[in-house]
C-alpha cells in the first residue's frame, strides 16, 4: 500500500505543469495534497475525479488560500471534514478517511509567520490535532497523520539551525510541540524510526542556489501510532523526483 503527501502550493498550477502525469505514474493507494488554493469546482473535471480513485477536497472559505484534498483507490468507510473547531475548519486544514484498517489523516498545519502573528493560533491547531489523534489512538485504531507540518522538529531537520532558531517553523515552541507528539505521547515519526542520516528535507527556498546546495528543511511527516509502525515498509522524499517531472 503506497501513501503519498504533497504540499503542491496550488493544485490548479501543479496541474498545468503535469500533476495529472505525475498521479497516474505513482499507482499510490493515496495521494494527500495540501494548500491546493482552490474550490473543487474551479479545478477540471479530470482533477476533480481521477480515473480510478475517490477524490476529497476541503478547501479554505477564503479564495485561493490554503485547502488539502485526498484522493483514494479504494472509497473510504467515512469521511470526516476539520477538526470540528470553526477557526480551523474554515481554513481548510484538515482531512479525515477512515477506512478497515487506519485512520488517514491529511493535515496542512498553519505557519507561524515571519513575526510569529500567528503562532498561538499554530499552537492552538497543533494542541486540537493532539487531542483528535490521541483519541482515535484510546478507541484502538491505528492513526497516519500526514501533510505539511510546518515545523522542523530537531537539528538534524534542517541545514541551518542556528541561523534560524527564532524563526518561523523551528520556534521552541512548536519544536516542543513535536517534542510533546513523538516523545511524551508516544507516536512515531516514520522517516526518522528507518533514517537517522542528515541532509534530508522537503523544502527549500527559491532563492537562487538554494536548492542546489541542498540548503532545505524537512517539513513534511508521516507520523503513525507505534502499532502500526511494523507494517510502514519504507518512507523516503520524492523533492527531487516531483521537481524534475513538473519542470518537463
Amino acid at each position: 500500500m503506497r501513501l503519498l503527501s504533497w504540499n503542491v502550493n496550488g493544485l490548479r498550477a501543479a496541474e498545468r505543469a503535469g500533476f495529472l502525469d505525475w498521479f497516474a505514474e505513482q499507482r499510490a493507494f493515496a495521494v494527500c495534497v495540501q494548500e491546493i488554493k482552490a474550490r473543487p469546482e474551479q479545478l477540471s473535471e479530470t482533477l476533480r475525479s481521477p480515473r480510478g480513485y475517490h477524490a476529497f477536497f476541503h478547501p479554505a472559505e477564503k479564495p485561493g488560500y490554503s485547502g488539502v484534498a485526498t484522493f483514494s483507490r479504494k472509497e473510504p468507510l467515512d469521511v470526516v471534514y476539520g477538526l470540528g473547531a470553526p477557526e480551523f475548519d474554515r481554513e481548510g486544514r484538515v482531512l479525515r478517511t477512515e477506512f478497515r484498517d487506519f485512520v488517514l489523516i491529511n493535515a496542512y498545519f498553519p505557519n507561524s509567520q515571519r513575526d510569529h502573528a500567528r503562532l498561538d493560533y499554530k499552537l492552538r491547531f497543533c494542541a486540537a490535532m493532539l487531542r483528535l489523534v490521541n483519541g482515535y489512538r484510546r478507541s484502538g485504531r491505528n492513526v497516519l497523520l500526514c501533510g505539511d507540518y510546518n515545523v522542523s522538529h530537531r537539528e538534524i531537520d534542517l541545514a541551518n539551525p542556528k541561523s534560524n532558531a527564532k524563526n518561523a517553523g523551528f520556534l521552541p515552541e512548536e519544536r516542543a510541540w513535536m517534542d510533546r507528539l513523538v516523545g511524551q505521547h508516544g507516536w512515531v515519526d516514520t522517516f526518522r524510526a528507518l533514517c537517522a542520516e542528515p541532509g534530508h528535507y522537503t523544502w527549500w527556498s527559491q532563492r537562487p542556489g538554494v536548492r542546489e546546495r541542498n540548503i532545505g528543511w524537512r517539513l513534511d511527516y508521516f507520523v503513525a501510532n507505534p502499532e502500526l509502525l511494523e507494517r510502514v515498509a519504507r518512507v523516503r522524499h520524492h523533492g527531487a523526483a516531483h521537481r524534475a517531472r513538473l519542470q518537463r
